[in-house]
């Protein structure tokens, strides 16, 4: 098939060695999304249908008050001391912390520019300017294919924020693939401008939520934890939005081999919450490909079916066109023919004509001129005038049904449509039931079935 050729990498500053199934599946189906010769969103633009690529990493945004332990979560899930930590209010804009091939820094539009999906931010006037990206090459447990945004910390009472942090972090929570909501057991557990967000979130986005007690080693004896995990599960009930039962909040604090601690840490289940979700991702990617092509299939099966319907039409309104013009010529033409051979002797028309075309001519124009007889002298100018007005109206007809064309697809247009739809049924198709395959020889592996 010359139209169309297998999908080729795209190169791009954040992409690393590939060393797992899951990564090399997310990317291999973004790549099907963007190739520039084939890919899936500029064959469903050329058919007027917009697709969004998936993403190649799961997005998880942290939020919570000022000294939650959102920077140092981050720094021990890459083992790298990337985000800046400390009791002072450290972060305040956005910060996606993300996989690369080298350590970078950026900073502005350079960090839209990697997180097209986040674009609609820019109605928040002044977020561009408290956006920054760190890259780093850390490959430690499942970093290579999460996204993490450190969002503002926040606090109540007079502290003002360059823009609408509220909007901001709800915009940015509803294109998160989870939501890690951090309360500090120290004093800020209760922020209300955290809770109001989270209220938000959970009208919109509620199952990405997820609940933990930072710092829990912090907290005192067992009881004052409990006490301060009662008194937040309390106030979150208490909001309209958030007024649920079974709410989980893990206890998590980092782990310090030389500060040694009694109390439970469950930091290891916020990374299987993390491993699940791209599980999650994974599965979703493989099957929004399969409804993409089938989208994309049963477009070019409609626009073709549509093409062959409007040739059809185009048919008859041209037959429709052609006769109503032909009435509109030859009726006149018929009435004052008839009315001339009506004044000749047949012997003069003989003798014109000759015998044989001299009775035809009789014969066909015999009827108009009895019709004309037949009226009575003071109606004949009224059905001229009416009869012009049919002729007039005949020819209205063939114009009207001359502009009723609909544009139809040319041959080269056609034949781009068949190779599409052959190139997504051999060769995109296919490659998803190997990624399928794969995830699946994956899955059974990590489990041990």
């Amino acid at each position: 098939m010359s139209g169309c050729k297998k999908p080729r990498a795209v190169a791009n500053p954040l992409e690393s060695t590939i060393t797992t199934p899951s990564e090399r599946i997310l990317k291999e189906c973004h790549t099907l999304y963007i190739d520039n010769d084939n890919g899936l969103v500029k064959i469903a633009e050329s058919l007027g249908v917009w697709l969004l690529p998936p993403q190649k990493k799961i997005i998880v945004m942290i939020m919570g008050n000022h000294s939650a332990g959102k920077s140092s979560f981050i720094n021990w899930y890459v083992e790298e001391h990337i985000q800046k930590t400390g009791v002072a209010i450290e972060t305040q804009g956005f910060t996606f912390i993300t996989s690369g091939r080298k350590r970078e820094s950026l900073t502005g539009n350079a960090t839209l520019h990697l997180y097209p999906h986040f674009r609609p931010l820019l109605e928040f006037k002044g977020v561009t300017d408290y956006l920054s990206a760190e890259i780093s090459t850390s490959k430690q447990k499942k970093f290579s294919l999460v996204t993490f945004v450190d969002t503002p910390g926040l606090v109540d009472g007079d502290m003002v924020y360059p823009f609408d942090v509220n909007s901001a972090i709800t915009s940015f929570g509803e294109q998160a693939d989870l939501i890690f909501v951090f309360f500090d057991p120290m004093g800020q557990a209760l922020c209300k401008r955290t809770l109001n967000i989270v209220e938000k979130l959970s009208e919109k986005c509620g199952d990405k939520l997820r609940f933990y007690l930072s710092k829990a080693d912090e907290a005192g004896r067992e009881t004052d934890r409990q006490r301060v995990m009662m008194q937040i599960v309390q106030e979150l009930c208490r909001r309209p939005g958030l007024n649920k039962c079974g709410f989980e909040m893990p206890t998590i604090y980092i782990p310090n081999p030389q500060k040694p601690s009694r109390c439970i840490n469950q930091i290891d289940e916020v990374c299987e919450t993390i491993e699940k979700s791209i599980n999650q991702a994974v599965q979703k990617t493989l099957d929004q490909l399969e409804k993409d092509c089938n989208l994309i299939i049963s477009t070019i099966n409609h626009t073709l079916e549509q093409d062959r319907m409007n040739v059809s039409s185009n048919k008859s309104n041209r037959f429709n066109s052609f006769l109503c013009g032909v009435l509109g010529i030859f009726l006149p033409s018929l009435f004052i023919l008839s009315l001339i051979i009506s004044t000749f002797a047949p012997e003069e028309l003989d003798t014109l004509v000759g015998e044989g075309l001299a009775k035809t001519l009789n014969l066909s124009t015999g009827i108009v001129v009895f019709l004309w007889d037949w009226i009575p002298e003071d109606w004949q100018i009224m059905f001229v005038i009416i009869f012009g007005a049919l002729c007039y109206f005949m020819f209205f007809l063939a114009k009207y049904f001359a502009r009723q064309g609909s544009k139809t697809l040319t041959k080269k247009e056609k034949k781009k449509l068949a190779e599409y739809s052959d190139y997504i049924q051999d060769i995109v198709k296919s490659k998803k039931r190997k990624l399928y395959e794969e995830y699946l020889r994956q899955c059974a592996a990590e489990y041990d079935f």
